[in-house]
């Protein structure tokens, strides 16, 4: 069986870690969450892969190529504008020509993709969904199944007021290609607030396969975090690209660590990457590959990417940090707060809880930033300086910076 692979998300609700890579590049424990995708679906057999992309389309046809360093056969679908879940599916119809598997590139799951083929074609459905039970069900598309796993009744993105089951759609689904004749080529077009109801109203055999295991949509920041903490402490069947040398820390290849460094997992260290003497690093945490913890400075449940630098003495206190970004010594980190690629962090600066800075940004020595910074490329410790208040008009001398 085929499988096309969902990668053109913008990933908007994690902003700024998807302002330069699309959200199927976002890495889950030092590798991209897309290639977490592949592994699984390779490990139920499926090699032949159709991968539908829109957004920076190249990061990701670049990183993958044809698949063959994966044991895979990967082809790709561009789309020019966003044609919706099932447009862009479409658009890869000549490659379609019996049943299919669809599956998002930017989850994290460790579903039994064999028993839901097995289900569809026991039951030979046209279309049949891998459906998750969910405390909190507001966020997705919530279906009722009857006793024959038909479905009966759908919801998209509910108010608690209209919630009537906490069974959600995963975005996972077995299709038939006759399911193409339901719509047109190259005009936007929704599987779950489009297609799937109107099979439903024309009867068709539609069917949902309650999964069990684990799946997460890594669709905002704190979803992201969670997705990370979850593969390092095994809630999910996923391979970790590293040795577990004990104390549940796993470290790739090159790895120093220095021997009055203190190290409490669960931690995931990439390839190249250094910690320096007397650093802290507490669990769940992950350090991008060539990073540098430097001399006693502390890391607490936080992700930083690769090639970053946290300077002596620096705290970051359930961070999210970009690649090649500098924390210079001192700087504090609070909780939430997420700083975009590029970016430099001065000595003493501090940035408050849930604040985020937008790539390419400055933030001078000692200041304390306490709203988040995404247009301009400075954030000052006092608003006047030595000539007054300077930068460029609608850059750095924004509406906002006016009115304080």
């Amino acid at each position: 069986m085929k499988a096309v692979v969902m990668a053109g998300g913008e990933g908007s609700r994690l902003r700024p870690l998807t302002v330069k890579r699309p959200k199927p590049m976002v890495p889950i424990v030092g590798k991209p969450a897309m290639a977490h995708i592949l592994n699984l679906l390779k490990r139920h057999g499926i090699t032949e892969v159709v991968v539908t992309v829109q957004y920076l389309a190249s990061n990701i046809e670049d990183y993958f190529g044809n698949g063959s360093q994966f044991g895979m056969h990967i082809s790709y679908s561009r789309e020019d504008v966003p044609l919706g879940t099932a447009g862009s599916v479409k658009n890869a119809e000549e490659h379609l020509n019996e049943p299919f598997l669809v599956i998002s590139g930017d989850a994290l799951t460790d579903y039994n993709l064999s028993e839901i083929i097995q289900y569809h074609q026991e039951k030979k459905s046209l279309a049949t969904l891998m459906l998750a039970h969910v405390p909190n069900p507001l966020e997705y598309g919530v279906i009722i199944t009857n006793e024959d796993g038909h479905i009966t009744q759908f919801l998209e993105k509910p108010s608690w007021g209209e919630v009537f089951s906490d069974t959600i759609n995963t975005g996972i689904y077995v299709l038939d290609p006759q399911i193409f004749s339901y719509f047109e080529k190259n005009k936007p077009f929704d599987f779950s607030q489009e297609l799937f109801p109107m099979m439903l109203k024309k009867g068709d055999p539609l069917y949902g396969y309650i999964a069990s295991g684990y799946w997460c949509d890594v669709g905002n920041l704190s979803e992201y975090m969670r997705a990370n903490a979850d593969a390092l402490q095994g809630r999910v069947k996923t391979e970790i690209p590293g040795k577990n040398i004990g104390g549940n820390i796993w470290r790739a290849e090159g790895v120093e660590i220095a021997e009055d460094a203190q190290l409490y997992g669960p931690i995931y260290l990439a390839h190249d990457c250094k910690v320096k003497a007397g650093a802290i690093i507490h669990g769940p945490s992950t350090i991008g590959h060539y990073t540098i913890i430097d001399e006693r400075a502390q890391v607490d449940r936080s992700i930083v990417w690769n090639n970053s630098y946290v300077g002596e003495r620096a705290e970051l206190r359930g961070a999210l940090v970009g690649s090649s970004t500098s924390i210079k010594s001192k700087a504090v980190m609070f909780e939430g707060s997420v700083i975009g690629d590029n970016s430099i962090i001065q000595e003493g600066a501090i940035v408050q809880p849930n604040i985020k800075i937008w790539p390419d940004k400055e933030i001078e020595a000692g200041a304390v930033i306490n709203s988040s910074i995404i247009w301009g490329s400075q954030g000052r410790r006092a608003l006047f300086g030595r000539y007054g208040v300077t930068g460029l008009v609608s850059v750095d001398m924004t509406p906002e910076l006016a009115t304080r």
